[in-house]
């Protein structure tokens, strides 16, 4: 097992899962606080990192495109104190964050998990009920129905038909979009087959955020939402070549050279990722045997 303990929080790794638990210190944003431990199986994980600093490092994981309904439906705009998926490391901790990456990698490489988007969720989302009050309104969310009240500060043509309800059954889409500059931001639930919405201000389907300390708990609300909706795979369109997602060597490629070019030396734990699966596909397409596999396989840990 690897662990790191700091002031940020603290994470722990077993071979199977990363457990995410955050910390007290006062740069532990209220997303994290708020949302409590984050239980990452190893499948989720695309990559991890460890950033060295002077005065601190960070330890960072990365997860694969569709794992997590957080990173969903924030798309990168989280604030970095509000990221789950980063720790601040001491400088004197530097060595024990290197060894959980090193634990982390190697456990992807042995277990060949690849870092493509998936096709279901693999994070169960924030927990439920949940309710958050910022910007023009409040939401809550019980698992099943989404209701909005409005505050003082809802403009008349929003707030005049009252608080809002309905179940995530009847929605099409929820997004979530942090204030930025003079720009507001907004959580917006619409309505399958609803005609174009209008802005935030004026929707009564949408909450305006005003950039203050607790919009980013409006992203809980988005994701507890979005993970108990069909996962957005589901919505792409399957196209001819669509499901062709690996790359596979062409069969004229002998599979002598093959081997050869997995004992050669990698440049980094990310290269010698990629090469196991190379290997993979090629064992997958018929190119290597089982025994060539087992061979290429072994010289690559070895020169992990």
């Amino acid at each position: 097992m690897a662990e790191i303990i700091q002031k940020d929080g603290t994470w722990t790794f077993d071979g199977d899962v990363v457990r995410i638990v955050p910390g007290r210190d006062k740069g532990v944003g209220l997303l994290r606080q708020n949302l409590g431990e984050v239980t990452v199986p190893l499948r989720a994980l695309a990559g991890i990192s460890f950033e060295p600093g002077r005065r601190a490092g960070r330890l960072r994981l990365r997860l694969r495109e569709g794992a997590d309904p957080l990173l969903q439906v924030t798309g990168g705009r989280l604030p970095e104190a509000s990221d789950p998926y980063r720790l601040t490391v001491e400088p004197d901790r530097a060595g024990v964050a290197e060894y959980v990456v090193d634990e982390v990698r190697r456990a992807l490489l042995l277990e060949q998990v690849g870092s493509g988007p998936v096709s279901e969720y693999l994070l169960s989302g924030p927990s439920v009920p949940i309710t958050v009050g910022a910007g023009d309104g409040t939401v809550g969310f019980d698992g099943d129905r989404v209701t909005l009240e409005w505050n003082w500060k809802t403009e008349d043509a929003k707030s005049s038909g009252g608080p809002r309800g309905f179940r995530v059954a009847d929605l099409g889409t929820v997004e979530w979009f942090p204030a930025a500059g003079l720009e507001n931001g907004w959580i917006r639930f619409a309505l399958a087959g609803a005609p174009p919405a209008p802005a935030p201000k004026y929707d009564p389907y949408a909450v305006e955020l005003f950039g203050f300390k607790k919009d980013p708990l409006m992203a809980l609300v988005a994701a507890a939402v979005a993970v108990r909706m069909p996962h957005p795979s589901a919505a792409r369109s399957a196209g001819p070549g669509a499901a062709a997602g690996a790359v596979l060597a062409p069969a004229s490629v002998p599979a002598v050279e093959a081997v050869r070019a997995a004992r050669e030396p990698a440049a980094d734990h990310d290269a010698l990722l990629r090469r196991l699966r190379e290997l993979g596909d090629l064992h997958q397409a018929g190119v290597l045997t089982a025994e060539e596999f087992t061979t290429a396989k072994q010289a690559v840990l070895r020169s992990f």
